[in-house]
């Protein structure tokens, strides 16, 4: 195991600093990189080939059982749970395409807000205009939805929130963040980038939030 654990680092640390740390001797590890590897060993490295091989074919989307299945349809002799042990150690992991998320509810959306911003991105002072903007990242829990707040003269992101959920709460949170983050704030523009999936009920409390941060 020592000896193994050296081959596999040898390239990030210098090879005797390793042996001194493992108490192995050098000609020790030379001697066991010259003997001939086991059987399994070489078999397990030609079936990983091949694994990755069909992984790729897959677009990355196959799992052990299906990869499992194309190695027995192109005449391997093996387990599903040897494949998925290889996978695992190997870090071959299947990639599932996602169904595209829809963010806007066309027909339940209120009517857009007037453009006050009239696209002047560019500001004279600090706290003068703040942009907001909504989007979503797969991940392999599923669809996480964020929230941001970015201050068009410093541009930076100064509240931000996450949630399973695009709702009302997702964006308030974010203003929230940014409100507590600059303390005092008066005379600031707020500006939504895109519409927001919102239930009506909150609307109310979402347009109070708005009022407290343009008084």
């Amino acid at each position: 195991m020592k000896y193994a654990f050296i081959k596999t680092h040898c390239k990030e640390h210098k090879l005797y600093r390793l042996c001194d740390v493992l108490e192995v001797s050098r000609s020790g590890y030379y001697d066991w990189l010259a003997r001939s590897e086991s059987a399994r060993v070489q078999e397990n490295r030609r079936l990983r080939s091949k694994i990755e091989k069909f992984h790729q074919a897959s677009r990355q989307t196959y799992g052990s059982p299906r990869i499992h299945r194309d190695l027995i349809e192109d005449g391997e002799k093996c387990s599903v749970n040897r494949v998925a042990r290889l996978m695992k150690v190997h870090d071959i992991r299947s990639k599932m395409a996602r169904k595209f998320v829809i963010t806007t509810d066309s027909k339940n959306t209120l009517a857009p807000a007037p453009d006050l911003l009239q696209r002047h991105f560019k500001v004279t002072g600090a706290n003068e205009s703040w942009v907001t903007d909504t989007t979503f990242i797969g991940t392999r829990q599923g669809w996480m939805y964020l929230a941001v707040v970015l201050e068009l003269y410093s541009r930076q992101v100064i509240g931000w929130s996450m949630s399973k959920y695009n709702n009302a709460r997702l964006v308030n949170d974010a203003l929230m963040m940014a409100l507590w983050r600059r303390g005092d704030v008066k005379g600031v523009l707020y500006i939504q980038t895109e519409a927001v999936l919102m239930h009506r009920e909150a609307i109310n409390n979402y347009s109070l939030i708005i009022s407290c941060c343009v008084a």
